[in-house]
């Protein structure tokens, strides 16, 4: 397997650009091919997960255009597919954000899809986005394990009505639903069992879905109204940086000098941007423009945070709390272990891996960092986020290999070459 070996790094400085968002890149491209009209979008992230969407677009006969760094989508106006006689597999890799969207939209229309994944995909739960839309009148069945991937969904519409859902295990369910709801036969109320996670996720849904003509509500994140409509194309919507990228190098910074990223700022509508607040309360130096954030070394401290609703910036507060002094406490993330690995038991081991003492009580890891970190081998278990995460390593005065270092194109492929240009050694 192809390693990637960084050596340590003595202060970090500079100013980094951040690619668009994940998140909020393939809503968009979803949102625009169920659009009546034309979006050009710009700023778009560059990843395999908004390239299976964009792949799965075009397989369903969505006009897709690239014209320098923009992307013209013609909606469809309605339901992605529309033809009867359409029968096909889309391949989706491990994109959650490309896969569940489009199993609520291709209930829509007409066609017979079977939405397929690598491994994990397979191993990730979709039961509490099937259920619910089988209520609805929906068509999806399990190809192989119930409650799992691979799926097939024939299309036939939507009812509208009353719906109950579990918000426990991942916010993208509800997006999903959300994002189908307005062309459904009817106006779709979504009621919330448990208690639902990621809500700032949910705030980006309604976002998009307002700035393409649909007015969603919500009685605080416990019942969801959505009208019947059509998406209108906003024109132009630049994707602004990706937030969770963001807090690699704003974690560079606070351990080992300054570091400046572009693409968000005060008015930035991702939960991660909440990342800032957590390391204030760390102690580092943060100053927050309209348009950029930034962050200078300071001595850092131990937290004891519930972090449920960004569980993937908590992984990068996982690291940080290798350079804080005292024993960092993140609770509530159990949605971790239903991500791209098993990310609770993944980052135990691997901070065990370079001398950190880890404790897991149920949705709650503690983590004391040692005296001294060890130079290791990190396994990234083809998670984009433990590779890019345990990058930070190299800043606690000792070398750190990464194992299969290109699943960071996911999201972000030129991740180690971005990094690198704000590490200075010698």
């Amino acid at each position: 397997m192809k390693t990637l070996t960084i050596a340590p790094v003595t202060r970090i400085a500079g100013t980094v650009r951040l690619p668009g968002s994940k998140s909020i890149s393939n809503r968009a491209l979803l949102l625009a091919a169920l659009a009546r009209g034309t979006t050009r979008i710009t700023n778009l992230l560059a990843s395999d997960d908004t390239r299976y969407m964009l792949a799965a677009l075009s397989a369903l006969g969505v006009h897709v255009r690239v014209s320098g760094d923009a992307i013209s989508i013609e909606g469809r106006s309605g339901p992605l597919c529309t033809d009867p006689e359409f029968d096909g597999e889309l391949f989706l890799g491990m994109a959650g954000t490309a896969y569940r969207p489009l199993t609520a939209a291709l209930c829509l229309g007409k066609g017979t899809f079977r939405l397929l994944g690598n491994a994990r995909m397979s191993e990730r739960p979709i039961a509490d986005l099937v259920t619910p839309l089988r209520a609805l009148g929906g068509k999806v069945r399990y190809l192989s394990s119930e409650g799992f991937p691979p799926l097939e969904v024939i299309g036939g519409g939507l009812d509208g009505g009353e719906v109950s859902m579990s918000g426990a295990v991942s916010s993208q369910f509800l997006t999903s639903l959300l994002m189908a709801a307005p062309l459904a036969r009817a106006p779709i109320t979504i009621n919330i069992t448990g208690e639902q996670v990621s809500k700032p996720y949910l705030d980006i849904t309604l976002d998009l879905m307002r700035r393409f003509g649909i007015d969603a509500r919500h009685d605080d994140y416990r019942r969801f109204r959505v009208p019947i409509g059509s998406y209108t194309p906003p024109g132009a919507l630049m994707v602004e940086g990706d937030a969770s990228a963001a807090t690699y190098f704003l974690a560079a910074g606070a351990i080992a000098g300054t570091a400046r990223v572009e693409g968000i700022g005060a008015g930035s509508i991702q939960g991660d941007v909440a990342f800032i607040d957590v390391l204030r309360q760390m102690g580092a130096a943060i100053d927050v423009g309209a348009d950029y954030v930034a962050v200078k070394r300071a001595p850092l401290t131990a937290i004891d945070m519930d972090l449920n609703a960004i569980p993937d910036a908590a992984m990068t507060v996982a690291v940080l709390a290798l350079f804080a002094h005292g024993t960092t406490r993140i609770r509530n993330v159990g949605n971790w272990r239903v991500k791209e690995t098993d990310r609770m038991a993944a980052l135990a081991e691997q901070l065990r891996n370079v001398g950190a003492t880890v404790a897991v009580a149920g949705d709650d890891i503690e983590i004391t960092p040692p005296a001294t970190l060890r130079a290791a081998t990190i396994e990234t278990y083809d998670d984009h986020r433990m590779a890019m995460c345990f990058s930070l390593i190299a800043l606690g005065g000792v070398g750190v290999t990464i194992r299969d270092p290109d699943c960071v194109a996911k999201t972000f492929p030129d991740y180690f070459t971005v990094f690198e240009s704000i590490c200075h050694r010698g």
